[in-house]
Order: C-alpha cells, then structure tokens, then sequence
C-alpha cells in the first residue's frame, strides 16, 4: 500500500488511520486483536489512540485502549511495524489533563507503560490548553524528543490561532514542532476546518489526520431514521447532530456514488477524504475485523470528478 509523508516528519503513513477509541468499550479484548491484525495484515500501519480512551465509559480509568494497544503489539511482535500515535491533555480525571510541562512529562511514562513499549511515534496534543503557554507545552515535547520518547508530536483540536501561534514558536526557540494535526473533518463537518485550518495547514505542510471520518457511523448509511438509533452506543450522538435534511442529503449523493462505483458508503466517504487535498489519511475505527477488510478497500478507491462533484454539491461547507 502507497505510504504518504506525514508533514515534514520522518514518519510514512498509509491513506488510512485505525482508530483505537473502541478499544475496551465497544470491542473487547479478543474483538481488538483481532481488528488490529486485519488491519496490519491489510496493509494499514498507523493506530491512533489517547490516555484518555475510554474514560466516558462508566467504571473506566482512561488507558484503556492503550493497554489492549500494548498487549498487541507485545504478542504480536510488530513494533517495528506500525507508527503507534497517542495523545495527551484530554481530561482523565482533575488531577490529570492539560499541557503544562511537567504534566506532560508524567503523563508520557503512563502511555508508554501501558503501550509497552520505549517510544511513541507520534505524540498528540489532544486538545488545547489555553491556560499554559505554547512554549511550555514545546518546551516539554522537545525534551521528550531529545530522550528518544517521543519521535514527532502533533496537535489536536487547536484553533487556527493557537496552531500558528505553536508553529511560530517551535521556529523562534528550535523547538519540534506539530507535524501533524488531528481535527473533526468529514463529509458532514467541513466548514470549520476548511476555513482557516486548512490554508494553514498547507501553508506549513502540516499533515492532517481527521477523526470522525464516518461522522460516528452516519456515513456508513446505518443511520437513516430515528429508529436506526437505537442500533449502538453511539447513536444518540449521531442523530442530533447529522440526522437532518442535510445529512440525507449527503447520504443520497453516498448512495449513488457507492452504487454506479461498485463500492460501499463508508469506502466513498473515506476515499473522499483522502482525494482532497492537503488531507494526508482519514482515521476510522472498527468492531469487527470485517469491517476492517471492507475500510481499507477505500484505499484503492479512485473517485471520477463526476463521484467528486455529486459529493460536494450535497456537502458543501455551510
């Protein structure tokens, strides 16, 4: 499978993201292993997870799904072939969020106990802080880097304003900077990143790994009426959000791309993220390890200009 350059960074992904948020929630144990070998086994290397996976679950801690992580790739033996990505800041209880310096520093030897493993390959901001300075946040990232914890970091969920800001003074003081950014973007939520993230982004050569590629599972088309909610965990979510005149409309225009394209809707809305440009791969989670197998045929999906066209018109970004 084609790997694509992640920003400037030493770090080669292929066009498609795994993401771990599932893991220990809605996939057990045995259900993860199973995912992750599909999916190394078809091609995907990069596996996206977070300290804070799964923490909105009662009874859970957050580290969840890093431990699964961990405990893959010990079994398995295949550190040496994913990039592994986590991210740190998100609120795993009061005493342990944000990105102040010396948080950070702890939270890392957290992330890579539960991973187990010396390194991670890309380490993520997972939301902003605005209460600390950027340059304490580079500050810490950069001595994680010198020690070889961390390889490349990269930012999630920042505004316009902070990422250049970010960006500026990793230039000014020498520190890493974010080679990548992670923010909601799909068929259904375009506006707010294309506006001012996007330029941005290409400006500087910063890779993008939306989340959200499938809008919480509305793209893959299981969600079409207010009885299709009930079909999983995260259906409440999806239909007071995308479940509108809008979103049908998109999921038409799915439908009879997918049709005249021999493909399924999740597989068109993914290629149609990795067809824009700027956009370096989608991140997209999975329960079963068919569902795996059936994503990743996204990655060979050319769509026409025909297929681009009847996409945009249902989505354009309002």
């Amino acid at each position: 499978m084609n790997k694509r350059q992640l920003g400037n960074s030493s770090l080669s992904i292929a066009p498609l993201v795994l993401g771990g948020n599932v893991f220990g929630w809605t996939a057990d144990e045995a259900t993860s292993f199973a995912v992750l070998d599909a999916f190394v086994a078809g091609g995907g290397n990069a596996i996206d997870t977070a300290d804070g996976y799964s923490v909105w679950v009662p009874g859970h801690q957050g580290g969840e799904s890093e431990t699964i992580i961990g405990k893959w790739l010990k079994q398995r033996g295949r550190r040496d072939d994913v990039v592994i990505a986590t991210k740190v800041g998100w609120e795993v209880n009061t005493e342990n969020r944000g990105l102040a310096k010396n948080y950070i520093l702890r939270a890392v030897e957290g992330s890579l106990k539960r991973l187990q493993t010396d390194y991670i390959d890309l380490y993520q901001s997972h939301k902003d802080d605005p209460k600390v300075p950027v340059e304490e946040t580079l500050e810490a990232y950069a001595q994680l880097v010198k020690e070889g914890k961390v390889r490349v970091i990269g930012a999630s969920n920042f505004s316009a304003e902070r990422l250049r800001e970010s960006l500026q003074a990793s230039e000014q003081h020498g520190f890493p900077r974010y080679e990548s950014l992670q923010p909601l973007y799909n068929l259904c939520d375009r506006a707010e990143f294309e506006q001012e993230l996007l330029p941005l982004c290409q400006e500087h050569n910063v890779g993008v790994i939306p989340y959200y590629g499938l809008a919480a599972g509305f793209l893959t088309g299981k969600y079409r009426s207010e009885a299709d909610l009930k079909k999983s965990a995260r259906g409440g979510g999806v239909g007071r959000k995308y479940l509108n005149d809008k979103g049908l409309a998109i999921l038409a225009a799915l439908d009879a791309v997918s049709e005249r394209l021999h493909a399924t809707p999740a597989q068109v809305a993914l290629a149609w993220i990795m067809a824009q440009p700027g956009l370096t791969a989608p991140i997209a989670s999975a329960t079963s390890a068919e569902q795996v197998e059936e994503l990743l045929k996204a990655t060979d999906l050319q769509l026409d200009t025909e297929a681009l066209e009847q996409l945009e018109g249902a989505s354009v970004a309002t």
